[in-house]
């Protein structure tokens, strides 16, 4: 079979090779129209587009306003680095809160990972390049981008199996302060597991602005609520809540169990070691440079749009016990003297 070329597509659309190699790269000075017919003739002929001679630039867009997932993407750029390495690509890596002036870098780069970008307008440039893009974050619904992500809501699952299974019946979702998609997910997975039977309880603690989780926890235990465990959205929360329970005098995992999210050094840090989730933001990164690659370079991949989910892991440590049992049987479940501030 004859190799294909960019004159072999000039001559079955009957347009020059250099209409042709701007239509292919993304580039002005051909019509949409020519643009169609070119791309839809090389798909249909085969072509693989060959990177270029230098080294090509996959710019990196992070974008985290309130900070709480620097360890993660810590561990994305390190993935996306080692994979980049690999297969022969520059990484360029821009943070969106160091200052805007991102215009040249995705005018340069051959493909671009969006990670995180919640500014509606910077989605709006990257779509508008034409260049290949793969977004780590939650895309609206049937959203035509390619995606990698970790599994929140199986993670939400997971956790309220574990806490089903010491015997926990009322159990507490600290959502925090902000409010974020892949938050939800996991209260979602989580409710889901808890209410599928009478007798439990899911909770949701979330406070506003310049009020804290002591204040949200103190609203829910005047409500009547009793929860004997926690799981936080992201580990550092997850401190707050261990620190709160030591302070009110309750005793971890005897007392409450904590699960947290994340697997960053705060769970490692702190004593009893928190039982959390692990998110492999390595291996995202790596996913998210192989898509990439697959784009750039032609191959045999589905046309249509690719969601990637990298499977989180269950780290079972020291923060999680049986449910504690009241002191008789006429006591009000888990209330104790340590309930009053």
């Amino acid at each position: 079979m004859n190799k294909v070329t960019l004159g072999t597509i000039a001559t079955a659309c009957g347009v020059s090779k250099f209409a042709v190699s701007r239509a292919l790269s993304g580039k002005s000075g051909v019509s949409e129209e020519t643009r169609r017919r070119v791309l839809e003739t090389a798909d249909r002929l085969g072509y693989r587009k060959p990177l270029l001679s230098r080294r090509p630039v996959v710019a990196v867009l992070f974008e985290d306003p309130a900070h709480v997932n620097g360890e993660l993407h810590s561990q994305l750029q390190a993935g996306m680095q080692a994979e980049a390495a690999k297969l022969g690509y520059d990484v360029q890596p821009h943070w969106l809160h160091h200052g805007d002036g991102i215009d040249g870098l995705i005018r340069t780069a051959d493909g671009i990972a969006a990670i995180n970008l919640q500014d509606a307008g910077v989605v709006r440039r990257v779509r508008a390049s034409g260049k290949p893009a793969v977004y780590s974050g939650w895309p609206k619904p049937l959203d035509g981008v390619d995606t990698v992500n970790g599994t929140d809501r199986e993670s939400g699952g997971a956790v309220a199996r574990h806490l089903l299974g010491l015997g926990h019946r009322e159990i507490a979702y600290v959502n925090g302060e902000t409010q974020l998609r892949g938050r939800r997910e996991r209260f979602h997975g989580l409710r889901e597991m808890v209410e599928c039977e009478a007798g439990r309880a899911c909770h949701v603690i979330d406070w506003r602005r310049g009020e804290t989780f002591a204040d949200a926890l103190d609203a829910l235990l005047a409500a009547g609520g009793r929860p004997t465990a926690f799981f936080c959205s992201h580990d550092g929360l997850a401190l707050t809540v261990v620190t709160e329970m030591l302070s009110r005098g309750w005793s971890i995992p005897h007392d409450v169990s904590v699960v947290g999210f994340g697997n960053f050094s705060t769970a490692r840090d702190i004593r009893p070691p928190l039982t959390t989730i692990r998110v492999r933001g390595d291996e995202m990164g790596r996913s998210i440079i192989h898509l990439l690659h697959a784009r750039l370079t032609g191959s045999h991949w589905s046309t249509a749009p690719i969601r990637y989910q990298i499977v989180n892991e269950f780290v079972l440590r020291g923060t999680t016990g049986p449910r504690p049992e009241p002191a008789h049987a006429t006591a009000p479940k888990f209330e104790t003297p340590s309930l009053a501030r």
